[in-house]
């Protein structure tokens, strides 16, 4: 199954000024399949060591001697590592915490070796980590589920993805091409970006079996909650596991995620939820100017689920919902699936992020969906499952903010409107329409947008 961090892996094998790579993403993204596949096209072998399952090599980690460690490993396995020819993937390192800091002296004492580490649960390990770690010495690739581009080439549909990746603004859509790719769409959120499900059902298997997988799947996930506290503690993360995949989008609100716990308790399980990387929050920003981060509420979050097809699988979704999966829970799924196209988007060594603008005035109250930035422009995103619906709280976010352009993804066509701002209605705004299934292409879409429209004429 090809993933677009293939390429990124590629061009850090090339890079002079290399360092060892940690690959962070929660359970079951597919890292492992990731390394061990490209390594196998780009390096005569590779030596992989599974810190959680083979403890017995932990004590190799006790010199800081890279070429020590490097001919120990080669005795224990009958291979000899070759710099330039062999790749050493450190898999689980979170189970081994000593291996961490061995990483960065291999930038200074044996930098030519090609070393690549992955863990699943490695946020916790940092966050818990008793030694210092090899600043500057290391550097991180952030994996997520498959994309819906990757999704359609794991489908053999590359036309469409490359369709997608061509795509310009101003430019029309087929009527084909759209209600195929629509089509796919409708299946990627049944079905979602797990690679073992997405595989599953590229090979022909079953809507069934694919619920068999995503079942087990989440289970493997919750099976991690006894590493953590007591049993009334890991019951509480079993509860917000599951709230969150059911109120997707919604602004979390301690005593809705668990009435019978202390607010402190329930944030706790949410915070390890995060490091997980099984939830994803959505910050709240005033967004009053870049960066978006620099005016964010702590107590004021929303949150996605690691995944659109564990959520339809956690909420009891069956294949007759397939026609009507973009407006099920109020289009709590098509906000799930911009979001997770949006981090897609990231560059892969930025660890992503998310905001969101909230205004609550007396019946004036408003909410925009996501807020991205294009250099120094501001524009809220509005995602609706259908056709219709009004964008009162784009223009209330365009007027406070004195912005005049947004972008819309919804079940609609393309296209660039110039409208009247309701609250002014002698000055425009220029709006950005993009059906759902282009929302991973928004990132790069708005740039070129921002560029052709011009810089925005009234500003904070």
């Amino acid at each position: 199954m090809k993933r677009a961090a293939e390429q990124y892996l590629s061009e850090w094998k090339g890079r002079a000024l290399r360092k060892p790579l940690i690959l962070r993403g929660a359970r079951q993204v597919g890292k492992t399949y990731l390394v061990e596949d490209w390594g196998r096209r780009h390096f005569s072998h590779v030596i992989r060591l599974d810190l959680e399952r083979e403890r017995s090599l932990h004590p190799l980690f006790a010199t800081r001697d890279p070429r020590r460690l490097l001919d120990e490993i080669g005795f224990l396995r009958n291979q000899a590592l070759v710099p330039g020819e062999s790749l050493l993937f450190l898999d689980e390192i979170q189970a081994c915490p000593s291996a961490l800091p061995v990483l960065g002296d291999f930038r200074e004492l044996q930098p030519d070796q090609h070393v690549i580490a992955a863990g699943s649960l490695l946020d916790f390990a940092l966050r818990d980590f008793a030694h210092s770690m090899p600043v500057g010495r290391i550097e991180y690739l952030y994996l997520q589920p498959l994309c819906f581009r990757e999704f359609l080439e794991a489908a053999g549909a590359n036309s469409l993805a490359g369709f997608l990746q061509a795509f310009r603004v101003g430019d029309e859509i087929n009527g084909a091409i759209r209600a195929e790719l629509t089509e796919h769409l409708r299946r990627y959120l049944f079905v979602g970006g797990m690679p073992e499900a997405a595989a599953a059902h590229a090979a022909g298997a079953s809507l069934i079996d694919v619920r068999r997988i995503q079942s087990s799947i989440t289970t493997t996930l919750q099976d991690d909650f006894a590493r953590y506290g007591t049993r009334a503690q890991q019951d509480l993360l079993h509860r917000a596991f599951t709230y969150v995949a059911q109120h997707v989008g919604q602004q979390i609100k301690y005593a809705n995620v668990s009435g019978d716990n202390r607010a402190a308790d329930v944030a706790r399980a949410l915070g390890l939820l995060e490091a997980s990387r099984v939830i994803h929050r959505v910050s709240h920003t005033a967004a009053n100017g870049v960066p978006l981060g620099a005016e964010v509420n702590p107590k004021r979050f929303k949150t996605l689920f690691l995944d659109v097809g564990l959520i339809s699988q956690i909420s009891g979704l069956t294949a007759p919902w397939l026609d009507d999966l973009l407006a099920v829970n109020e289009g709590a799924l098509a906000e799930q699936f911009v979001g997770q196209e949006l981090m897609a988007a990231e560059r892969f060594f930025d660890d992503p992020h998310l905001f969101y603008w909230h205004r609550e005035a007396r019946n004036a109250n408003a909410e925009v969906d996501y807020v991205i930035s294009a250099g120094a422009e501001l524009l809220p995103v509005e995602v609706k499952a259908a056709r219709g619906g009004h964008l009162k709280s784009m223009f209330q976010f365009l007027g406070d903010k004195h912005r005049r352009k947004a972008v819309r993804l919804y079940d609609g066509p393309a296209g660039v409107e110039r409208l009247p701002l309701p609250a002014s209605p002698s000055e425009r705004v220029t709006l950005l329409s993009l059906p759902l299934f282009l929302a991973g292409e928004v990132r790069r879409l708005v740039n070129e947008f921002c560029e052709s429209a011009g810089p925005d004429a009234a500003r904070n």
